[in-house]
């Protein structure tokens, strides 16, 4: 990882690519790394909103880089924009490669939420 390739946003979530998520060529599926960045948006946006969040969109993503088995991947979330009802995500993925001893960006995407209520219904999100 250079200094003009790094992270940007909040560490959010964790996890290690494993077989199981991997095609037979050893890459892993762009649905998992997709579904692990939704898991952090949806982390990020509920510790924001203060309560129960869903996914409403998923803008601009695309793969550049692939995940293979072993990588650890991490995701990265900066809140962009807070609305009435809805917060909108920055979202990045990084693959550490530790046989490489390297770090990549593999993708990046905005993600929109949605705060809701006890009812399902949308709710304000509450300034902070």
């Amino acid at each position: 990882m250079t200094d003009a390739a790094k992270p940007t946003g909040e560490l959010t979530l964790r996890t290690l690519a494993m077989p199981g998520d991997a095609n037979p060529a050893g890459d892993i599926f762009g649905g998992w790394v997709m579904a692990q960045m939704d898991l952090a948006s949806g982390i990020r946006a509920a510790e924001r909103a203060r309560g129960r969040v869903v996914t409403a969109a998923v803008k601009e993503m695309a793969f550049e880089l692939p995940v293979k088995i072993g990588d650890t991947l991490s995701i990265y979330t900066e809140v962009e924009r807070v609305g009435r009802t809805s917060i909108t995500l920055r979202v990045e993925a990084w693959a550490h490669r530790s046989r490489y001893n390297q770090q990549e960006k593999v993708t990046a995407g905005t993600f929109i939420m949605v705060a809701l209520d006890e009812d399902g219904k949308p709710k304000v999100v509450p300034q902070e």
